[in-house]
């Protein structure tokens, strides 16, 4: 079996919130402006046991950019739903199979390799891990702004109940589990923020593209529901939180606060 480990940027160009913000320009700690897939693909590169590192879009204008600053880029079709099928259809293109394949959206480019790493780690420790992604523990500050905003129909992030051995049973874009929170130690609150974040097995994606997209995952809008209702165990990896806040670009509004980080960072 080969050992290596392929990460996916999944890009596409028709987002319905954002059109075109892949290409959207980003300024470091310099000021130096980036498009958002050319720091995707450079928080990519900085994962040390990332192998190999592949731009997937269904737009020639992504595929043509990402080329430009010198990465692999290969066309994947408008068909694809999500992220994971487009890692799933990627595998098809390729002239070895990976042993493992990350999923490093195009969106998030302030995710820290050692999360990336942390997925790496679990699998190649656990060969019976077929899916994998990190999970932050929620800070009392934080749980409390996202129970005021949920009190709006505001969505805040997307949370997790896991197991005792550390496998999803569900995640949702409302706050669970349900608890006495004037009980609960504020340093260890039983709620874990999921991070869009995957690693996965290639026979997982078979799977996953073999079915359809189920009825959670469409009314809860998260793709990775569909490998429960598939049966496919999600091993969830609990992963400290940087220094800087991780945002995702999903807006014109959001690229401030992703600036913000990038200066945390000390990103050019």
């Amino acid at each position: 079996m080969s050992r290596d480990t392929l990460i996916v940027i999944p890009a596409r160009y028709a987002s319905q919130r954002y059109p075109g913000k892949p290409l959207a320009e980003l300024r470091g700690s310099t000021g130096k402006a980036k498009s958002l897939i050319e720091r995707s693909w450079e928080a990519a590169k900085r994962v040390p046991s990332g192998d190999r590192v592949v731009v997937a879009s269904d737009s020639d204008e992504i595929l043509e950019a990402a080329r430009a600053f010198g990465a692999e880029a290969i066309f994947t079709s408008s068909e694809c739903r999500n992220g994971t099928e487009r890692c799933a259809e990627l595998l098809g293109a390729l002239d070895e199979e990976p042993e493992i394949v990350v999923n490093l959206q195009g969106d998030a480019p302030l995710i820290p390799e050692y999360f990336v790493e942390s997925l790496i780690d679990a699998m190649r420790a656990d060969p019976s891990v077929e899916v994998a992604t990190p999970v932050v523990r929620c800070t009392r500050a934080l749980y409390d702004k996202l129970v005021a905003d949920e009190k709006k129909n505001i969505v805040g992030g997307t949370f997790g109940a896991i197991s005792s051995a550390g496998n999803a049973h569900y995640f949702s874009k409302r706050i669970i589990p349900h608890f006495d929170a004037s009980k609960a130690d504020d340093d260890n609150l039983p709620v874990l923020l999921h991070i869009g974040l995957y690693a996965y097995r290639p026979a997982a994606l078979r799977k996953y593209v073999a079915g359809e997209p189920s009825q959670l995952e469409q009314l809860e809008g998260l793709e990775q529901l569909r490998f429960l209702d598939l049966d496919v165990p999600i091993r969830t990896i609990e992963v400290k939180s940087p220094e800087w806040e991780i945002w995702e670009l999903n807006n014109p509004s959001d690229i401030p606060h992703i600036e913000a980080s990038l200066e945390i960072m000390g990103l050019e």
